[in-house]
């Protein structure tokens, strides 16, 4: 499966912080045995985070977009509108399970404002911003989210 991973944060893409979120989703993609196609730091601005996912669904050059950062409360937090305003096909099931699985850990969780749908024959998984927290909830998702991309492919 071909994978993009997109970091929804201003200080990251303009090199001022370390991007450990998208280094943890990189990894175990990897380790998945998934090739990542497009690792890249984007600000947090909807029209720029829409149009990149929107290009590369469009074009076919991934299976699956991950997200990581911006689906918080902050002003700024504005991936899971970018995501929502490209999608076809909404899917709740994937940010709902995510949240009722870390409020387990962190009541925090209930604060995260992620989203998920499919564009054409491309999955759009938005994950919380930090390391931590990506690394529970990609270690919950990713068997899912990797059949859910197949179907969607109609690989299965």
């Amino acid at each position: 499966m071909r994978v993009a991973v997109i970091t929804a944060n201003t200080e990251i893409y303009r090199e001022r912080e370390e991007d450990k979120s998208g280094k943890i989703i990189r990894q175990m993609i990897e380790e998945a045995g998934h090739q990542i196609v497009f690792a890249k730091a984007l600000p947090l601005d909807r029209k720029v985070l829409s149009t990149v996912m929107q290009r590369m669904a469009d074009a076919h050059l991934t299976d699956l977009i991950l997200t990581t950062g911006g689906a918080g409360c902050a002003p700024e937090d504005c991936t899971p509108e970018a995501t929502m305003s490209i999608v076809d096909r909404p899917l709740p099931g994937i940010p709902e399970a995510m949240r009722a699985y870390t409020m387990k850990m962190t009541r925090r969780s209930m604060l995260n404002r992620s989203a998920a749908g499919i564009r054409g024959d491309v999955l759009i998984v938005n994950l919380p911003g930090k390391a931590g927290a990506v690394k529970q909830c990609l270690e919950y998702l990713l068997p899912e989210i990797t059949h859910a991309a197949e179907v969607i492919k109609g690989t299965v």
